[in-house]
Protein backbone atom coordinates (compact mmCIF):
# COMPACT_ATOMS: atom_id res chain seq x y z
CA UNK A 1 0.00 0.00 0.00
CA UNK A 2 1.17 3.55 -0.73
CA UNK A 3 2.74 5.11 2.32
CA UNK A 4 0.84 8.30 3.08
CA UNK A 5 1.87 11.30 5.09
CA UNK A 6 0.70 11.58 8.67
CA UNK A 7 -2.69 13.10 9.39
CA UNK A 8 -2.70 16.91 9.12
CA UNK A 9 -2.65 19.31 12.02
CA UNK A 10 -5.93 21.01 12.94
CA UNK A 11 -6.90 23.15 9.98
CA UNK A 12 -7.30 26.89 9.99
CA UNK A 13 -10.75 28.42 9.72
CA UNK A 14 -11.25 30.57 6.66
CA UNK A 15 -14.13 32.47 8.23
CA UNK A 16 -13.39 32.92 11.89
CA UNK A 17 -16.20 30.48 12.69
CA UNK A 18 -15.17 27.73 15.06
CA UNK A 19 -15.79 24.05 14.39
CA UNK A 20 -18.32 24.18 17.20
CA UNK A 21 -20.11 26.90 15.27
CA UNK A 22 -20.06 24.82 12.12
CA UNK A 23 -21.70 21.91 13.90
CA UNK A 24 -24.26 24.25 15.40
CA UNK A 25 -25.12 25.33 11.87
CA UNK A 26 -25.93 21.73 11.05
CA UNK A 27 -28.84 21.99 13.45
CA UNK A 28 -31.26 19.11 13.41
CA UNK A 29 -29.34 17.29 10.66
CA UNK A 30 -26.95 15.80 13.19
CA UNK A 31 -29.85 14.09 14.94
CA UNK A 32 -30.34 11.96 11.83
CA UNK A 33 -26.89 10.44 12.10
CA UNK A 34 -28.04 7.21 13.76
CA UNK A 35 -31.20 6.85 11.69
CA UNK A 36 -31.23 4.80 8.48
CA UNK A 37 -32.18 7.31 5.80
CA UNK A 38 -34.57 4.84 4.20
CA UNK A 39 -36.63 4.88 7.41
CA UNK A 40 -36.86 8.67 7.69
CA UNK A 41 -40.16 10.28 6.77
CA UNK A 42 -39.45 13.30 4.61
CA UNK A 43 -42.41 15.06 6.20
CA UNK A 44 -43.61 18.59 5.51
CA UNK A 45 -42.12 22.03 5.81
CA UNK A 46 -38.37 22.42 5.34
CA UNK A 47 -37.48 18.78 4.73
CA UNK A 48 -33.89 18.85 3.42
CA UNK A 49 -32.10 21.81 4.99
CA UNK A 50 -30.46 24.32 2.60
CA UNK A 51 -27.74 24.50 -0.02
CA UNK A 52 -25.99 27.07 -2.19
CA UNK A 53 -24.02 27.08 -5.40
CA UNK A 54 -23.10 28.86 -8.62
CA UNK A 55 -20.98 31.47 -6.80
CA UNK A 56 -19.86 34.55 -8.69
CA UNK A 57 -18.23 37.74 -7.42
CA UNK A 58 -21.55 39.44 -6.65
CA UNK A 59 -24.12 36.65 -6.62
CA UNK A 60 -24.85 33.14 -5.40
CA UNK A 61 -27.69 30.66 -5.88
CA UNK A 62 -29.67 29.57 -2.80
CA UNK A 63 -31.66 26.32 -2.51
CA UNK A 64 -34.16 24.76 -0.13
CA UNK A 65 -37.12 22.38 -0.18
CA UNK A 66 -40.42 23.22 1.46
CA UNK A 67 -43.31 20.76 1.31
CA UNK A 68 -46.73 22.41 1.70
CA UNK A 69 -50.24 21.87 0.40
CA UNK A 70 -49.37 23.50 -2.93
CA UNK A 71 -47.34 26.43 -4.17
CA UNK A 72 -45.76 28.21 -1.19
CA UNK A 73 -44.17 31.65 -1.39
CA UNK A 74 -41.01 31.68 0.72
CA UNK A 75 -38.85 34.60 1.77
CA UNK A 76 -35.08 34.29 1.64
CA UNK A 77 -32.73 36.43 3.72
CA UNK A 78 -28.98 37.00 3.81
CA UNK A 79 -26.86 38.46 6.58
CA UNK A 80 -23.23 38.86 7.56
CA UNK A 81 -24.03 37.29 10.95
CA UNK A 82 -25.64 33.99 11.92
CA UNK A 83 -28.16 35.75 14.15
CA UNK A 84 -29.48 37.85 11.24
CA UNK A 85 -29.23 41.01 13.32
CA UNK A 86 -29.06 42.88 10.03
CA UNK A 87 -30.57 41.51 6.82
CA UNK A 88 -28.53 42.83 3.89
CA UNK A 89 -30.38 41.07 1.04
CA UNK A 90 -33.76 39.42 0.72
CA UNK A 91 -36.31 38.24 -1.81
CA UNK A 92 -39.05 35.74 -2.52
CA UNK A 93 -39.20 32.37 -4.26
CA UNK A 94 -41.93 29.78 -4.75
CA UNK A 95 -41.64 26.16 -3.64
CA UNK A 96 -43.92 24.28 -6.02
CA UNK A 97 -45.00 20.64 -6.26
CA UNK A 98 -44.26 20.95 -9.98
CA UNK A 99 -40.56 21.10 -9.00
CA UNK A 100 -40.83 18.53 -6.20
CA UNK A 101 -41.19 21.45 -3.76
CA UNK A 102 -37.59 22.52 -4.42
CA UNK A 103 -36.95 26.27 -4.57
CA UNK A 104 -33.96 28.13 -5.99
CA UNK A 105 -33.25 31.85 -5.89
CA UNK A 106 -30.28 33.92 -7.06
CA UNK A 107 -29.11 36.50 -4.53
CA UNK A 108 -27.34 39.33 -6.38
CA UNK A 109 -25.78 42.67 -5.52
CA UNK A 110 -23.46 41.05 -2.98
CA UNK A 111 -19.90 41.99 -2.09
CA UNK A 112 -17.04 40.01 -3.66
CA UNK A 113 -14.92 37.64 -1.58
CA UNK A 114 -17.39 37.65 1.31
CA UNK A 115 -18.99 35.05 3.57
CA UNK A 116 -22.73 35.25 4.17
CA UNK A 117 -25.38 33.46 6.18
CA UNK A 118 -28.77 32.75 4.63
CA UNK A 119 -32.13 31.23 5.48
CA UNK A 120 -35.65 30.80 4.17
CA UNK A 121 -38.85 31.79 5.98
CA UNK A 122 -42.27 30.23 5.39
CA UNK A 123 -45.58 32.18 5.35
CA UNK A 124 -46.29 30.83 8.83
CA UNK A 125 -43.02 32.13 10.19
CA UNK A 126 -41.07 28.87 10.41
CA UNK A 127 -37.47 29.13 9.27
CA UNK A 128 -35.12 26.77 7.50
CA UNK A 129 -31.78 25.83 9.02
CA UNK A 130 -29.22 28.60 8.61
CA UNK A 131 -26.74 28.10 5.79
CA UNK A 132 -23.37 29.65 5.08
CA UNK A 133 -22.10 30.63 1.63
CA UNK A 134 -19.62 32.95 -0.03
CA UNK A 135 -18.96 34.95 -3.16
CA UNK A 136 -15.90 34.62 -5.33
CA UNK A 137 -13.02 37.09 -5.15
CA UNK A 138 -12.63 39.92 -7.62
CA UNK A 139 -9.26 41.36 -8.66
CA UNK A 140 -5.94 40.42 -7.01
CA UNK A 141 -6.34 37.12 -5.13
CA UNK A 142 -3.62 35.36 -3.16
CA UNK A 143 -5.26 32.09 -2.13
CA UNK A 144 -8.37 30.00 -2.73
CA UNK A 145 -9.09 26.44 -1.69
CA UNK A 146 -11.44 23.83 -3.17
CA UNK A 147 -12.81 20.67 -1.50
CA UNK A 148 -13.22 18.13 -4.31
CA UNK A 149 -15.50 15.06 -4.22
CA UNK A 150 -16.71 12.32 -6.53
CA UNK A 151 -18.46 8.93 -6.56
CA UNK A 152 -20.71 8.84 -3.50
CA UNK A 153 -22.56 5.53 -3.31
CA UNK A 154 -24.96 5.59 -0.36
CA UNK A 155 -25.20 1.82 0.08
CA UNK A 156 -21.49 1.09 0.52
CA UNK A 157 -21.14 3.15 3.68
CA UNK A 158 -21.06 6.53 5.35
CA UNK A 159 -20.16 9.80 3.67
CA UNK A 160 -17.25 10.46 6.03
CA UNK A 161 -15.43 12.53 3.41
CA UNK A 162 -18.19 15.14 3.50
CA UNK A 163 -18.17 15.04 7.29
CA UNK A 164 -14.41 15.59 7.49
CA UNK A 165 -14.50 18.48 5.02
CA UNK A 166 -17.18 20.24 7.03
CA UNK A 167 -15.31 19.64 10.28
CA UNK A 168 -11.96 20.79 8.87
CA UNK A 169 -13.59 24.07 7.80
CA UNK A 170 -10.61 25.07 5.68
CA UNK A 171 -12.04 25.42 2.17
CA UNK A 172 -13.82 28.18 0.27
CA UNK A 173 -15.84 26.11 -2.17
CA UNK A 174 -17.01 22.53 -2.62
CA UNK A 175 -16.68 20.93 -6.05
CA UNK A 176 -18.51 17.71 -6.92
CA UNK A 177 -17.29 15.96 -10.07
CA UNK A 178 -20.27 13.67 -10.50
CA UNK A 179 -21.73 10.33 -9.48
CA UNK A 180 -23.40 12.28 -6.70
CA UNK A 181 -25.71 9.30 -6.50
CA UNK A 182 -26.18 5.94 -8.24
CA UNK A 183 -29.17 4.78 -10.23
CA UNK A 184 -29.01 1.05 -9.49
CA UNK A 185 -31.53 -1.00 -7.54
CA UNK A 186 -30.90 -1.86 -3.93
CA UNK A 187 -29.28 -5.25 -4.61
CA UNK A 188 -27.16 -4.38 -7.66
CA UNK A 189 -24.34 -1.97 -6.74
CA UNK A 190 -23.71 -2.59 -3.93
CA UNK A 191 -24.94 -6.16 -3.89
CA UNK A 192 -26.92 -7.44 -0.94
CA UNK A 193 -23.73 -8.84 0.59
CA UNK A 194 -21.82 -5.58 0.11
CA UNK A 195 -24.49 -3.12 1.25
CA UNK A 196 -24.23 -1.53 4.65
CA UNK A 197 -27.19 -2.79 6.72
CA UNK A 198 -28.23 0.75 7.67
CA UNK A 199 -27.74 2.32 4.22
CA UNK A 200 -30.72 1.41 2.03
CA UNK A 201 -31.90 3.65 -0.78
CA UNK A 202 -35.34 4.60 -2.03
CA UNK A 203 -36.80 3.42 -4.27
CA UNK A 204 -35.41 -0.08 -3.90
CA UNK A 205 -35.48 -0.65 -7.65
CA UNK A 206 -33.44 0.90 -10.45
CA UNK A 207 -34.55 4.48 -11.07
CA UNK A 208 -36.00 5.25 -14.49
CA UNK A 209 -38.92 7.70 -14.18
CA UNK A 210 -38.92 11.27 -12.85
CA UNK A 211 -40.53 10.20 -9.56
CA UNK A 212 -37.74 7.63 -9.09
CA UNK A 213 -34.96 10.15 -9.60
CA UNK A 214 -36.62 12.59 -7.22
CA UNK A 215 -36.97 9.96 -4.52
CA UNK A 216 -33.35 8.90 -4.87
CA UNK A 217 -32.23 12.52 -4.40
CA UNK A 218 -34.52 12.81 -1.38
CA UNK A 219 -32.91 9.71 0.15
CA UNK A 220 -29.34 10.88 -0.40
CA UNK A 221 -30.02 14.42 0.71
CA UNK A 222 -31.22 13.19 4.12
CA UNK A 223 -27.71 11.99 4.87
CA UNK A 224 -26.46 14.28 7.68
CA UNK A 225 -22.94 14.68 6.29
CA UNK A 226 -24.15 15.50 2.81
CA UNK A 227 -26.62 18.00 4.24
CA UNK A 228 -23.86 19.54 6.32
CA UNK A 229 -21.39 20.08 3.48
CA UNK A 230 -24.16 21.71 1.44
CA UNK A 231 -25.10 23.83 4.42
CA UNK A 232 -21.66 25.30 5.11
CA UNK A 233 -20.09 25.62 1.63
CA UNK A 234 -21.34 26.69 -1.79
CA UNK A 235 -20.94 23.92 -4.35
CA UNK A 236 -20.14 23.70 -8.05
CA UNK A 237 -21.53 20.37 -9.25
CA UNK A 238 -21.37 18.50 -12.54
CA UNK A 239 -23.27 15.37 -13.44
CA UNK A 240 -21.49 12.21 -14.55
CA UNK A 241 -23.16 9.04 -15.77
CA UNK A 242 -24.86 7.66 -12.66
CA UNK A 243 -27.04 10.72 -12.25
CA UNK A 244 -28.75 9.28 -15.34
CA UNK A 245 -27.50 5.72 -16.09
CA UNK A 246 -24.17 3.92 -16.18
CA UNK A 247 -21.89 4.82 -19.12
CA UNK A 248 -24.38 7.27 -20.54
CA UNK A 249 -23.75 9.26 -23.69
CA UNK A 250 -25.81 11.69 -25.74
CA UNK A 251 -28.22 9.13 -27.19
CA UNK A 252 -28.09 6.17 -24.81
CA UNK A 253 -26.40 4.37 -21.93
CA UNK A 254 -24.96 0.96 -21.12
CA UNK A 255 -27.51 0.66 -18.30
CA UNK A 256 -30.55 1.56 -20.39
CA UNK A 257 -32.59 -0.96 -22.33
CA UNK A 258 -35.13 0.80 -24.53
CA UNK A 259 -37.25 -2.30 -25.07
CA UNK A 260 -38.10 -2.53 -21.35
CA UNK A 261 -37.30 0.95 -20.00
CA UNK A 262 -38.71 3.20 -22.71
CA UNK A 263 -37.08 5.88 -24.81
CA UNK A 264 -33.68 7.10 -23.64
CA UNK A 265 -34.65 10.70 -24.39
CA UNK A 266 -37.47 10.48 -21.82
CA UNK A 267 -35.24 8.99 -19.13
CA UNK A 268 -32.48 11.47 -19.85
CA UNK A 269 -34.91 14.38 -19.59
CA UNK A 270 -36.21 13.06 -16.27
CA UNK A 271 -32.68 12.69 -14.89
CA UNK A 272 -31.72 16.21 -15.94
CA UNK A 273 -34.93 17.70 -14.55
CA UNK A 274 -34.47 16.08 -11.16
CA UNK A 275 -30.82 17.19 -11.09
CA UNK A 276 -31.80 20.78 -11.80
CA UNK A 277 -34.54 20.63 -9.16
CA UNK A 278 -32.53 19.08 -6.35
CA UNK A 279 -29.05 20.55 -6.89
CA UNK A 280 -27.93 24.16 -6.27
CA UNK A 281 -26.94 24.58 -9.91
CA UNK A 282 -27.79 26.80 -12.85
CA UNK A 283 -29.79 25.07 -15.55
CA UNK A 284 -27.18 24.86 -18.27
CA UNK A 285 -24.61 22.15 -18.87
CA UNK A 286 -21.37 24.16 -18.75
CA UNK A 287 -20.18 27.48 -17.36
CA UNK A 288 -17.21 29.50 -16.04
CA UNK A 289 -16.35 30.95 -12.64
CA UNK A 290 -13.67 33.62 -12.22
CA UNK A 291 -11.74 33.40 -8.94
CA UNK A 292 -10.38 36.93 -9.13
CA UNK A 293 -7.15 37.06 -11.11
CA UNK A 294 -6.15 33.71 -9.61
CA UNK A 295 -8.10 31.23 -11.75
CA UNK A 296 -10.92 30.50 -14.12
CA UNK A 297 -12.90 27.37 -13.33
CA UNK A 298 -14.48 25.75 -16.38
CA UNK A 299 -17.42 23.50 -15.48
CA UNK A 300 -17.72 20.98 -18.32
CA UNK A 301 -20.19 18.36 -19.50
CA UNK A 302 -18.35 15.33 -20.86
CA UNK A 303 -21.37 13.08 -20.56
CA UNK A 304 -24.85 13.95 -21.89
CA UNK A 305 -24.83 16.81 -24.40
CA UNK A 306 -22.13 16.06 -26.96
CA UNK A 307 -20.54 12.69 -26.21
CA UNK A 308 -20.59 10.04 -28.91
CA UNK A 309 -21.10 6.41 -27.91
CA UNK A 310 -18.22 4.73 -26.13
CA UNK A 311 -16.23 2.05 -27.90
CA UNK A 312 -16.42 -1.42 -26.38
CA UNK A 313 -13.67 -4.02 -26.38
CA UNK A 314 -16.42 -6.60 -26.06
CA UNK A 315 -17.85 -5.53 -29.41
CA UNK A 316 -14.45 -5.26 -31.06
CA UNK A 317 -13.47 -8.78 -29.95
CA UNK A 318 -16.89 -10.42 -30.28
CA UNK A 319 -16.59 -13.99 -31.53
CA UNK A 320 -12.79 -13.98 -31.50
CA UNK A 321 -11.10 -16.51 -29.23
CA UNK A 322 -7.79 -16.94 -31.01
CA UNK A 323 -5.18 -14.43 -29.67
CA UNK A 324 -3.91 -13.73 -33.16
CA UNK A 325 -7.40 -12.85 -34.38
CA UNK A 326 -7.95 -10.66 -31.32
CA UNK A 327 -4.70 -8.77 -31.93
CA UNK A 328 -5.58 -8.25 -35.59
CA UNK A 329 -9.02 -6.89 -34.63
CA UNK A 330 -7.50 -4.50 -32.09
CA UNK A 331 -4.88 -3.26 -34.57
CA UNK A 332 -7.56 -2.61 -37.19
CA UNK A 333 -9.68 -0.75 -34.64
CA UNK A 334 -6.71 1.36 -33.47
CA UNK A 335 -5.93 2.47 -37.01
CA UNK A 336 -9.60 2.88 -37.98
CA UNK A 337 -12.54 3.98 -35.84
CA UNK A 338 -10.40 4.83 -32.82
CA UNK A 339 -8.39 7.36 -34.86
CA UNK A 340 -11.49 9.17 -36.19
CA UNK A 341 -10.38 12.85 -36.21
CA UNK A 342 -13.96 14.13 -35.76
CA UNK A 343 -14.88 12.09 -32.69
CA UNK A 344 -16.51 14.12 -29.89
CA UNK A 345 -16.78 13.95 -26.11
CA UNK A 346 -17.74 17.60 -25.52
CA UNK A 347 -19.63 18.34 -28.71
CA UNK A 348 -18.53 20.97 -31.22
CA UNK A 349 -20.22 23.92 -29.52
CA UNK A 350 -18.79 23.25 -26.05
CA UNK A 351 -15.38 22.45 -27.50
CA UNK A 352 -15.23 25.84 -29.25
CA UNK A 353 -16.54 27.60 -26.13
CA UNK A 354 -13.78 26.00 -24.04
CA UNK A 355 -11.01 26.86 -26.49
CA UNK A 356 -12.14 30.49 -26.56
CA UNK A 357 -12.49 30.50 -22.79
CA UNK A 358 -8.97 29.23 -22.20
CA UNK A 359 -7.59 32.02 -24.38
CA UNK A 360 -9.78 34.67 -22.71
CA UNK A 361 -8.80 33.51 -19.22
CA UNK A 362 -5.12 33.71 -20.06
CA UNK A 363 -5.59 37.09 -21.75
CA UNK A 364 -7.23 38.59 -18.66
CA UNK A 365 -4.23 37.49 -16.59
CA UNK A 366 -5.69 34.56 -14.65
CA UNK A 367 -2.92 32.41 -13.16
CA UNK A 368 -4.72 29.05 -13.58
CA UNK A 369 -7.17 27.50 -16.03
CA UNK A 370 -8.96 24.73 -14.13
CA UNK A 371 -11.21 22.12 -15.75
CA UNK A 372 -13.98 20.97 -13.39
CA UNK A 373 -15.05 17.80 -15.17
CA UNK A 374 -15.88 14.16 -14.83
CA UNK A 375 -13.47 11.61 -16.37
CA UNK A 376 -9.70 11.10 -16.51
CA UNK A 377 -7.91 12.88 -19.34
CA UNK A 378 -4.48 11.34 -18.66
CA UNK A 379 -3.44 8.33 -20.73
CA UNK A 380 -3.81 5.03 -18.86
CA UNK A 381 -2.92 1.62 -20.35
CA UNK A 382 -3.47 -1.68 -18.58
CA UNK A 383 -0.05 -2.94 -17.38
CA UNK A 384 0.74 -6.05 -19.42
CA UNK A 385 2.84 -7.31 -16.51
CA UNK A 386 -0.44 -8.03 -14.70
CA UNK A 387 -1.09 -10.80 -17.20
CA UNK A 388 1.81 -12.76 -15.74
CA UNK A 389 0.77 -15.33 -13.22
CA UNK A 390 -2.97 -14.66 -13.23
CA UNK A 391 -4.61 -16.59 -10.42
CA UNK A 392 -6.36 -19.78 -11.39
CA UNK A 393 -9.10 -18.80 -8.93
CA UNK A 394 -9.97 -15.72 -10.97
CA UNK A 395 -13.53 -15.87 -12.34
CA UNK A 396 -13.65 -16.48 -16.09
CA UNK A 397 -15.36 -13.16 -16.87
CA UNK A 398 -12.69 -11.24 -14.92
CA UNK A 399 -9.90 -13.19 -16.62
CA UNK A 400 -11.37 -12.44 -20.05
CA UNK A 401 -11.62 -8.75 -19.19
CA UNK A 402 -8.02 -8.53 -17.96
CA UNK A 403 -6.67 -10.47 -20.93
CA UNK A 404 -8.59 -8.24 -23.38
CA UNK A 405 -7.29 -5.10 -21.65
CA UNK A 406 -3.75 -6.47 -21.71
CA UNK A 407 -3.95 -7.26 -25.43
CA UNK A 408 -5.36 -3.78 -26.02
CA UNK A 409 -2.39 -2.27 -24.19
CA UNK A 410 -0.02 -4.24 -26.41
CA UNK A 411 -1.81 -2.60 -29.36
CA UNK A 412 -1.34 0.82 -27.75
CA UNK A 413 -4.99 1.10 -26.70
CA UNK A 414 -6.11 2.38 -23.27
CA UNK A 415 -7.94 0.48 -20.55
CA UNK A 416 -10.97 2.75 -20.18
CA UNK A 417 -12.90 3.74 -23.29
CA UNK A 418 -15.37 5.72 -21.16
CA UNK A 419 -12.68 8.28 -20.24
CA UNK A 420 -10.98 10.85 -22.51
CA UNK A 421 -8.77 7.92 -23.53
CA UNK A 422 -11.68 6.72 -25.65
CA UNK A 423 -11.76 10.05 -27.50
CA UNK A 424 -8.13 10.72 -28.47
CA UNK A 425 -8.86 13.23 -31.24
CA UNK A 426 -11.02 15.33 -28.92
CA UNK A 427 -8.30 15.25 -26.27
CA UNK A 428 -5.70 16.31 -28.81
CA UNK A 429 -7.86 19.25 -29.91
CA UNK A 430 -8.24 20.35 -26.28
CA UNK A 431 -4.51 20.05 -25.61
CA UNK A 432 -3.74 22.07 -28.74
CA UNK A 433 -6.17 24.77 -27.60
CA UNK A 434 -4.46 24.88 -24.19
CA UNK A 435 -1.04 25.18 -25.80
CA UNK A 436 -2.19 27.89 -28.20
CA UNK A 437 -3.61 29.83 -25.26
CA UNK A 438 -0.41 29.26 -23.24
CA UNK A 439 -2.76 28.05 -20.51
CA UNK A 440 -1.66 26.97 -17.05
CA UNK A 441 -3.91 23.91 -17.30
CA UNK A 442 -5.06 22.03 -14.21
CA UNK A 443 -7.57 19.24 -14.76
CA UNK A 444 -9.80 17.79 -12.03
CA UNK A 445 -11.39 14.38 -12.59
CA UNK A 446 -13.48 11.82 -10.73
CA UNK A 447 -15.26 8.67 -11.99
CA UNK A 448 -12.66 5.96 -11.25
CA UNK A 449 -13.05 5.81 -7.42
CA UNK A 450 -9.24 5.91 -7.14
CA UNK A 451 -6.68 8.68 -6.69
CA UNK A 452 -4.35 9.63 -9.57
CA UNK A 453 -1.88 12.36 -10.50
CA UNK A 454 -0.70 12.91 -14.09
CA UNK A 455 1.70 15.07 -16.04
CA UNK A 456 -0.12 15.78 -19.31
CA UNK A 457 1.70 16.11 -22.61
CA UNK A 458 1.02 16.18 -26.33
CA UNK A 459 3.72 14.41 -28.31
CA UNK A 460 6.23 15.20 -25.58
CA UNK A 461 5.24 18.86 -25.14
CA UNK A 462 4.03 19.65 -21.61
CA UNK A 463 0.36 20.65 -21.52
CA UNK A 464 -0.67 20.65 -17.85
CA UNK A 465 -1.40 18.43 -14.87
CA UNK A 466 -4.33 16.35 -13.70
CA UNK A 467 -5.57 15.36 -10.26
CA UNK A 468 -8.04 12.47 -10.12
CA UNK A 469 -9.94 12.24 -6.85
CA UNK A 470 -10.73 9.01 -5.03
CA UNK A 471 -14.37 8.12 -4.37
CA UNK A 472 -16.28 9.20 -1.28
CA UNK A 473 -17.52 5.61 -0.79
CA UNK A 474 -17.51 3.81 -4.15
CA UNK A 475 -15.01 0.92 -4.21
CA UNK A 476 -11.99 1.02 -6.47
CA UNK A 477 -9.68 -1.33 -8.33
CA UNK A 478 -8.70 -3.06 -5.13
CA UNK A 479 -12.12 -4.71 -4.93
CA UNK A 480 -12.56 -5.54 -8.62
CA UNK A 481 -9.20 -7.36 -8.81
CA UNK A 482 -8.54 -8.41 -5.20
CA UNK A 483 -6.22 -11.22 -6.31
CA UNK A 484 -3.61 -8.61 -7.34
CA UNK A 485 -1.88 -6.92 -4.36
CA UNK A 486 -2.47 -3.18 -4.38
CA UNK A 487 1.25 -2.38 -4.15
CA UNK A 488 1.91 -4.48 -7.24
CA UNK A 489 -0.97 -2.87 -9.10
CA UNK A 490 0.22 0.67 -8.31
CA UNK A 491 3.83 -0.10 -9.27
CA UNK A 492 2.73 -1.74 -12.52
CA UNK A 493 0.53 1.24 -13.43
CA UNK A 494 3.44 3.64 -12.92
CA UNK A 495 5.78 1.50 -15.01
CA UNK A 496 3.30 1.17 -17.88
CA UNK A 497 2.12 4.78 -18.04
CA UNK A 498 4.69 7.58 -18.47
CA UNK A 499 2.16 10.35 -17.79
CA UNK A 500 1.11 8.81 -14.46
CA UNK A 501 3.24 10.03 -11.54
CA UNK A 502 1.34 8.69 -8.52
CA UNK A 503 -1.75 6.70 -7.61
CA UNK A 504 -3.58 5.30 -4.61
CA UNK A 505 -5.81 2.38 -5.51
CA UNK A 506 -7.14 1.35 -2.12
CA UNK A 507 -8.55 4.25 -0.06
CA UNK A 508 -11.61 6.48 -0.07
CA UNK A 509 -11.92 10.17 0.78
CA UNK A 510 -11.62 13.52 -0.99
CA UNK A 511 -9.01 16.09 -1.92
CA UNK A 512 -8.37 19.77 -1.40
CA UNK A 513 -6.81 21.95 -4.07
CA UNK A 514 -5.19 25.16 -2.89
CA UNK A 515 -4.47 27.73 -5.58
CA UNK A 516 -2.00 30.60 -5.21
CA UNK A 517 -0.42 32.74 -7.95
CA UNK A 518 2.78 30.69 -7.80
CA UNK A 519 1.61 27.13 -7.17
CA UNK A 520 -1.26 24.70 -6.81
CA UNK A 521 -1.16 22.18 -3.97
CA UNK A 522 -3.42 19.14 -3.84
CA UNK A 523 -3.87 17.22 -0.62
CA UNK A 524 -5.49 13.80 -0.92
CA UNK A 525 -7.30 13.06 2.34
CA UNK A 526 -7.99 9.40 3.05
CA UNK A 527 -10.74 8.56 5.53
CA UNK A 528 -10.10 5.81 8.05
CA UNK A 529 -13.07 3.84 6.76
CA UNK A 530 -16.68 4.07 5.61
CA UNK A 531 -18.45 1.29 7.49
CA UNK A 532 -18.76 3.43 10.61
CA UNK A 533 -19.56 7.12 10.77
CA UNK A 534 -16.32 8.95 11.64
CA UNK A 535 -14.25 11.94 10.54
CA UNK A 536 -10.92 10.32 11.39
CA UNK A 537 -8.29 10.31 8.64
CA UNK A 538 -5.96 7.42 7.85
CA UNK A 539 -3.44 9.74 6.19
CA UNK A 540 -2.81 12.30 3.48
CA UNK A 541 -0.68 12.81 0.38
CA UNK A 542 0.37 16.27 -0.86
CA UNK A 543 1.42 17.03 -4.44
CA UNK A 544 2.28 20.47 -5.84
CA UNK A 545 2.75 22.04 -9.24
CA UNK A 546 4.51 25.33 -9.85
CA UNK A 547 2.73 27.87 -12.04
CA UNK A 548 4.06 27.68 -15.57
CA UNK A 549 5.82 24.34 -15.10
CA UNK A 550 2.98 22.12 -16.36
CA UNK A 551 4.45 19.32 -14.27
CA UNK A 552 4.03 17.80 -10.83
CA UNK A 553 6.42 18.03 -7.91
CA UNK A 554 5.95 14.97 -5.72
Amino acid sequence: MIKTDSAPQPARSTTGISRRGIFALAGASAALAATPAGAVSFGTGFTHSVASGEPQAKSVLLWTRYVGNGDTLLEWQMSKSADFASVIAEGQVTASPDKDFCAKAVASGLEPDSWYFYRFVSPGGSTSPVGRTRTLPEGPTQKFRLAVFSCSNFGFGYFNAYGHAAEANDCDLAVHLGDYFYEYGGDTYPSTDQRHPERSVLPGTEIIALADYRLRYATYRKDPDLMRIHQVLPMIAVWDDHESANDSWENGAQNHQSDTEGEWSVRKAAAKRAFYEWMPVAEHAYSTYDVGDLATLFRLDTRLEGREEQFSFGSILAGKRDPQAMVAALDAFRDGDYADPERQILGAAQEQWLAEGLAASKARGASWQVLVQQVLIGNLLTPTSLLDGLSGEMPDYVRERVVAAGLAAQAGLPSNMDAWDGYPAARERLFKAALEADANLLVLAGDTHNAWAFDLDLDGEKVGVEFGVQGVTSPGIETSLPMIPTERFEAAELEANPQLKWSNLSQRGYMTVELTPSRATTEYRFVAGIRQRSTRLAGTKRITTEAGSNSLDL
